[in-house]
């Protein structure tokens, strides 16, 4: 999802984007088939927060998946657990790249400590 030029991966991106996600720090859990004219996601924030959505283009018709919309945005953050997906999303969440590099003390660095 990250790098693929391939539409809907950009699309899904400038979507994600668009409710405040950073997609390179950013985990998509899953993404499936829902119907001809929907899928369904969880997504990981990089701030920890768990999304399901509903991904929604026509799949049956050529490159209609860059006119495609989200339908519903859920944060389910607090009950995850109870989700289909629970240890694809505990996997997702024990996986996900850091948000900050993690660096040293600066003061414990300008005092040689540690």
């Amino acid at each position: 999802m990250r790098a693929s030029r391939f539409s809907l991966w950009v699309r899904l991106r400038h979507l994600l984007a668009e409710r405040g996600l950073t997609t390179s720090t950013a985990v998509l859990v899953n993404l499936f088939p829902d119907g001809p004219e929907v899928e369904t996601g969880v997504v990981l924030s990089d701030g920890g927060r768990v999304y399901a959505f509903d991904l929604v283009y026509n799949r049956m018709r050529e490159e209609s998946e860059r006119d495609a919309v989200i339908e519903r945005w859920q944060d389910i953050t607090s009950h995850w657990q109870a989700h289909s997906l629970r240890s694809e999303i505990a996997d997702a969440c024990v996986w996900r790249p850091p948000a900050r590099p993690a660096y040293l003390d600066r003061a414990e660095e300008s005092t040689g400590g540690g």
